[in-house]
């Protein structure tokens, strides 16, 4: 007698995600004129990771860009403000048909398991007009779900080990104001295929695209073992010397050897003989930081 399967464990609702709307005749055309990526490259039901530039060329949203139509865009915005981010977008309107909302009936949820359809940057959308999206990379699959009316309660357990994913493969999990200090290149953004230098105009591109054509960029992320979390904006030194910033950080989830995660900005270019970097008087032990969630 065959065994039966095992039960699939539940989505857990994922409350650090917020989500937000495009939709409109104009609204691929005013993407692409806004975001830091090439919009208009997506093809319906495909997704890649995009952001928001202030004219300086600092990231202010950082965020998952999925085109569901030839008039609608979905962002998932980890740990960011919709509503901030809607009332920002909207002072760049004027007069494109574009409407930018808050779906107040969608909310995100996931689970540590192989989307059911999904893969890669394509989606999937099931007879319930539930959204999936593949967030794994091939050794660990995750699925992120937009739907509506989603009652599933929030796991903590599985939040700690999305977010120690996200902070292993280099996506920085950090608010705006963290993310604001720093450019698309100081985070390594490039690693996610995040944004363009080629695709033509968008707040803050001349400096993005200078940075990257002259070979400029002195500074991106780093992963380090840490024996606690430490908040975003403390300092990493080398001796006594401030070389480094930290972005973001979680528990590890026993995934490292380590008891949490850390992501900094820190000079890509150190003397091999360089002491280990601290922070707050503790030791960091480098790490490799993972691929396989660029799309």
């Amino acid at each position: 007698m065959d065994k039966p399967a095992p039960a699939r464990a539940p989505f857990t609702a994922l409350p650090d995600h917020a989500l937000l709307v495009l939709e409109g005749r104009d609204a691929i055309a005013f993407a692409q004129a806004q975001f830091m990526s090439d919009v208009a490259s997506l093809s319906d039901g495909q997704w890649h990771w995009s952001g928001w530039l202030t004219p300086k060329g600092r990231v202010q949203a950082l965020f998952a860009l999925l085109r569901t139509g030839p008039e609608t865009l979905w962002l998932v915005i980890p740990d960011g403000d919709a509503a901030a981010l809607k009332a920002g977008l909207e002072r760049f309107v004027f007069r494109s048909k574009v409407k930018v909302h808050v779906p107040g009936d969608r909310s995100a949820c996931g689970i540590l398991a192989a989307p059911a359809d999904a893969s890669g940057a394509r989606s999937a959308t099931d007879a319930r007009g539930r959204i999936e999206l593949d967030m794994g990379s091939p050794a660990q699959p995750r699925t992120l779900r937009i739907c509506t009316g989603c009652s599933n309660p929030v796991d903590e357990a599985v939040l700690a080990r999305w977010r120690a994913h996200d902070i292993a493969h280099g996506l920085p999990r950090a608010p705006a104001d963290t993310l604001e200090a720093h450019t698309p290149q100081q985070l390594s953004l490039d690693r996610l295929k995040a944004y363009s230098v080629r695709k033509g105009c968008y707040p803050g591109q001349e400096i993005v695209a200078r940075t990257h054509f002259l070979g400029q960029a002195k500074r991106g992320l780093a992963l380090f073992g840490a024996a606690a979390e430490h908040a975003p904006g403390a300092s990493l030194l080398e001796g006594d010397r401030a070389i480094g910033t930290v972005i973001a950080s979680a528990p590890s989830a026993g995934a490292s050897g380590h008891a949490a995660l850390l992501l900094a900005v820190v000079p890509l270019e150190r003397t091999p003989d360089a002491p280990a970097p601290t922070v707050d008087g503790t030791a960091l032990a480098p790490l490799p930081l993972q691929d396989g969630l660029a799309r």
